[in-house]
Parts: C-alpha cells; structure tokens; sequence
C-alpha cells in the first residue's frame, strides 16, 4: 500500500467511524423523548437512527476492510465490501420504513396515543438537523474525493434525515395547534408525519441499493464502453473488437482487446498498448487497464510483409521470396530458416503448415514452394582476438576506392586476428544519393578484392555510411 491509499484509507476510517459516534448520540437524544412524549414521528426518527447505527457500524467495518490491498483470494481487491456494505444498509433501513408504517396505520385508524408536543421535543429535533446538516455535508465531501459509495451512502442517509427531522418538526406543531384550538384531527399529523418520513427514507435508499446493486453485479455507466472503444481507437488499431469494465470501490478495471496488424512489430504493439493505456486512464483515472492484442490481416498488407508475419506465428524465417509466372499460373517459391536439429518430420510439419497458410491468405498463388535451411543458434560466447597491424592489408584496404572506380572515403580500419584467421573491419563513406542496391554491391565487391589477395582472411565487415 503505498502513501497516497494509507491517507485515503485513513481519512475515510475517520469520517466513517464520526459518523457512528454521532449516530449513537442521536439515537439516545430521539429515543428518550421520543418515550416521553409519545410521538410517533419522533419514534420514527429513534428507530431510523437505530438503523443507522447498526448500518454506520457496517460501513466503519466495510471501510476498513475496502482499503485492503489485493491479494490471492481477492484478486481485483476488496473494494466490492462497500457496495455490499451500502446494501445492507437499504435492507435495514427498509425495515425500518415497514415498521413505521405500520405503526402510522394502526394509530391513524385502530389506536389512538396520546403526543405530547414538549419544549423538549423541538429542541432534540432541533439538535438532530444541526448535527445532521454538517455530518451531511462532511462525509458526501470525503465520499466525493475518494470515490467511496459506502461513506455516499451514509451521508445521503444523513441528509435524509434533516428532512424528516423536518417533518416530525411540523409535525409537533400541528398537534400543538390540535390541543390549542381543539382540532382533533390535527393530533394526526404525528402519524402522517411517520409515514412521510418512511416514504422519504424508501424513496433514497432504493435509488443507492439499485446502484449498489449494479456495480456488485459489475453494472457500468451506459456509454461507458462506447466512450472507452473510442478512445482506443487509436493510429495502428485496426479494430476494438471487445471492452469490458467492471468496478470495484473506487478502481475500475477495463479489459481490452483490440486488432493489430500482424506486420507490426512487437515493438510497435507495445507502444500501441501504452497509447490506449493513457487513453483511457484519461477516461478513468486510476485504472486498472488490460490490453489485450490480436495480430490480423489488414486490406493494403504488403506480400513481403505478410509472409514474415506467417513465418513468425510457425516460427520460421522467410527470405529469398520469389513470385514466378507460368503461362498465367503464379507459384510463390521461399526460403525458409529452421532451426538446427529438427527432425525431418517436424521441420516438414511446420513448412506444411506455413504453406497452407499463406495459401489460404493468397488463393491468387496456385502453388506455394518453399526451401528449408537449418539456421544454428547463436551464442555470445566471447571469442579470444587480439588487434593487429598490418601495412600491406591496410593499404590494400586504402586502394579499394580506386580499384572500384567508385568516389568514397575509407577510415576506422581495424584489424582483429584469431589464432591464424583474420577480421577485417572499415568504415566506407559514399555520396547520400546512392541507392541501397548498389550500396550493397559495392561492398561485396570489395570484400571479395580482399579474399581473393588475403588467403588468411575470415570475414570482412563494411559500414557504409553518407558523406557529410
């Protein structure tokens, strides 16, 4: 856990365990006038903050356990704990509406209590929305920050409680005005009092168990995967074929998978993932992001390019490509490198392979040949040289620009020589223009003007370059 989730875990440990502090004062204040006066509204509020206690306790423990890292049996972390803890408290406070309903109808048509309307009565009330107001306040502001849906719960709930504080207010004044101008049926403006209380709490707490509800069964915002699809529809993707995002607590996690050329290299679709990566971290800060790439044939893909791709999925080299035309018929013939110490059945399979493949990606080709060549590992096993000098091989180096009739500088010769065998090394300088093709030429020309005048020589290598 590192420094910035210790803070967050911290302070959201604090604002929940507030919360239950205020709530046990709260439901001891309610609860004892609530006796004392016989108002069922005031009874309401004491059993609504009954239920919030029992439901702040979940939400302290639910807290602490969500800021736990991740770990073997919860590998997307325990954030789900507060969606869960958030559904416990609608069930509660569920219950508690049924019962208060209840009551209301049994004293609106089959009881009558008594209310007392006491000094004291308005003073708790009082108390209450003062209190709820700023732990509101307080905990939607901490739920907002980190993201966190239990500490939203409880500040809704809180909120909801100023309103029906409210209401049991106006409620007490009515009966008051029923024993001072005698209007009986003001005295039942307690119990309807009860039952708009109820119906507020029912109305909030089934709005925050539906989204509850919806991230525990991994629900996500409508659009959301529309939204993430385009921004990772980025230069290079060819297709987002799937997006999937589920949440837990305050972290999303969004699995991608998307459609890459089969030519790019691995490099290329590395820095691809980075880009969608950031894309939708800018989406979704904070994002768990997994991308997923799928190699595939694109419309304009090369035939060269192609082949190569083919011959890595079998893990073959291609070279030597060659398309010949035959009366109309066109036969592709490759050469293709097989590592050294194949069986011939083996090596066979995957050449099979590699031909149906491509046969199956160009049907134009009526034949597909291909030439097998075992390729030895290489090793870096360093190897004993010494540097070495030697005045005739390096004027011969010198004269190779006039021997070609070719206008480049020669410089960095450098000589190595194993046991009796030489290394011959040489920077050669060309005019920019130059094509590659005859680049190329020119230096194997040179290389065998050297083989042929040094009888000791073991390998030539020529670094052609532009001149300044």
């Amino acid at each position: 856990m590192n420094a910035n989730e210790a803070v967050t875990n911290q302070e959201k440990n604090r604002a929940a365990l507030l919360s239950v502090l205020a709530i046990i004062f709260l439901t001891l204040l309610k609860a004892s006038v609530a006796i004392f006066t016989g108002s069922l509204g005031l009874l309401a509020e004491a059993a609504h903050s009954l239920m919030d206690l029992i439901a702040a306790g979940v939400t302290f423990f639910a807290v602490r356990i969500s800021g736990r890292p991740a770990d073997s049996s919860h590998t997307y972390g325990h954030g789900k704990f507060e969606n869960l803890s958030a559904l416990v408290e609608v069930v509660l406070l569920l219950f508690a509406c049924a019962g208060i309903v209840y009551e209301a109808i049994q004293r609106l048509f089959f009881k009558t209590v008594p209310v007392q309307a006491s000094p004291w009565s308005f003073l708790v009330m009082g108390i209450a929305v003062v209190v709820n107001i700023i732990l509101a306040r307080q905990l939607r502001q901490v739920a907002k920050k980190h993201d966190s849906q239990a500490l939203e719960a409880e500040g809704l709930d809180f909120l909801n409680d100023v309103w029906s504080s409210s209401v049991v207010i106006l409620s007490l004044v009515l009966v008051m005005a029923a024993e001072k101008f005698t209007i009986p049926w003001l005295a039942k403006a307690d119990s309807i009092a009860g039952v708009v209380v109820a119906a507020l709490i029912a109305n909030s707490v089934l709005r925050l168990g539906r989204r509850a509800a919806g991230e525990l069964l991994d629900e996500v915002p409508e659009n959301l995967q529309d939204e993430i699809g385009q921004a990772a529809s980025l230069p290079g993707v060819e297709e987002v074929r799937q997006v999937r995002v589920r949440r837990s607590g305050s972290q999303y996690f969004a699995d991608l998978t998307l459609a890459v050329s089969r030519s790019a290299s691995s490099e290329h679709a590395h820095q691809i993932t980075d880009q969608v990566d950031k894309a939708v971290q800018s989406l979704l800060p904070g994002a768990n992001v997994l991308v997923h790439i799928e190699p595939v044939q694109v419309e304009d893909e090369e035939l060269t390019e192609a082949l190569h791709a083919l011959g890595e999925r079998f893990g073959l080299g291609v070279h030597h490509i060659q398309v010949t035309e035959v009366k109309g018929r066109q036969i592709l013939t490759v050469h293709l490198d097989i590592e050294e110490g194949l069986q011939l059945e083996e090596a066979h399979a995957k050449a099979s392979a590699f031909e149906k493949a491509v046969s199956e990606a160009f049907p134009t080709f009526e034949a597909v040949w291909t030439h097998l060549e075992p390729v030895q590992r290489q090793t870096n096993s360093p190897i004993d040289a010494a540097f070495t000098h030697d005045k005739r091989i390096e004027k011969l180096i010198l004269e190779l620009p006039r021997v070609m009739g070719v206008p480049c500088e020669i410089h960095e010769i450098t000589l190595l020589k194993e046991k009796d065998r030489l290394n011959i090394s040489f920077h050669c300088m060309l005019h920019g223009d130059i094509s590659i093709q005859d680049a190329h030429e020119l230096s194997e020309r040179m290389e065998a003007a050297l083989c042929a005048q040094i009888s000791n020589l073991d390998a030539v290598m020529i670094h052609m370059e532009p001149m300044e």
